[in-house]
């Protein structure tokens, strides 16, 4: 595999990063770099609009395709440090973050799947995401789960299933999977890269009814025509995540793909971007708005 081609920053930040990513833990250094934000970043995202993109989604579930859309929703906001919320006014203590929501619609027979997840990446600082939530509706009930990023990571799990019904546990700060969608639209170059601990995402950790907890990861960059790709393995789990991007700012996010091994079969999720638009859509809920759904083709 080539990596994708650029500067020579980010071909020397890449193989800097190929090197240490085996030899220091966690514990040992900063997970992430100090963000730097461009003129660009902060005239695109700092407009009062969010990204809206819909993604035509085909989703592997109980071992077979079904049809549905995804969304991503990016935009920014000020946040509340200590509560880790959104902030309602103007104050000194609020900390810009990028929130991505993140969601998926799609029908297994007879009954629906609404899948959302939610992350709050700080834009000042080096810290990973202050807060991921996730929560997963059909017709046999929901599960809900939600990381706040404190001392440790505190991590409370409500779910139907027997075993997974209440949990509220503590975990060493990771590197989150949720948290790499919103890295990614600051700057490839902050996503780790070699060997490290990731938690997955919250939605395959609800779905799979896996431990909450790390896995070894390995993480690389390559190149698919005129696509970035940056691509997360857990060799253990029998899973691979590729995102496909732009490889130039905003790094919009083209399509992705989970590839997934289970008792010898091999089972595809896809999700390829149908539109996207820039709108302001908290103030876009009349009956006449409507018709922006039908741009995102969501109707």
């Amino acid at each position: 595999m080539n990596c994708i081609p650029g500067s020579a920053k980010f071909f020397a930040i890449i193989i800097f990063m190929s090197l240490t990513a085996c030899n220091d833990s966690a514990e040992d250094k900063e997970l992430w770099q100090e963000r730097h934000l461009t003129d660009d970043f902060k005239e695109y995202w700092f407009s009062g609009e969010a990204e809206i993109t819909s993604y035509d989604l085909v989703q592997s579930r109980y071992g077979e395709p079904r049809n549905g859309t995804a969304v991503l929703i990016y935009v920014t906001e000020d946040f509340l440090p200590g509560a880790q919320v959104k902030a309602d006014e103007q104050n000194e203590n609020n900390i810009p973050v990028l929130k991505l929501n993140a969601t998926k619609n799609f029908v297994t027979g007879i009954y629906p799947y609404s899948i959302m997840q939610s992350t709050f990446l700080p834009l000042e600082g080096s810290s990973g995401a202050l807060k991921v939530t996730a929560s997963v509706q059909e017709w046999c009930g929901q599960v809900y789960m939600q990381l706040n990023n404190r001392n440790r990571f505190e991590i409370r799990s409500h779910s139907y299933f027997q075993g997974e019904e209440d949990q509220e546990i503590e975990v060493e700060k990771t590197y989150l999977e949720n948290e790499i969608w919103t890295q990614l639209r600051v700057d490839p170059e902050y996503l780790p890269v070699g060997d490290f601990e990731m938690i997955p995402s919250f939605e395959h950790i609800r779905i799979a009814h896996m431990d909450i907890k790390s896995y070894k990861a390995y993480g690389e960059f390559f190149q698919d025509e005129e696509f970035g790709v940056y691509q997360i393995t857990y060799s253990e789990l029998g899973r691979t995540l590729r995102i496909f991007y732009q490889p130039y700012f905003p790094y919009t996010i083209e399509k992705w793909e989970e590839i997934t091994q289970s008792q010898g079969k091999t089972f595809l999720t896809t999700a390829t971007k149908l539109e996207s638009l820039k709108s302001s859509y908290w103030n876009k809920n009349s009956n006449n708005d409507l018709p922006l759904r039908d741009k995102l083709q969501l109707n």
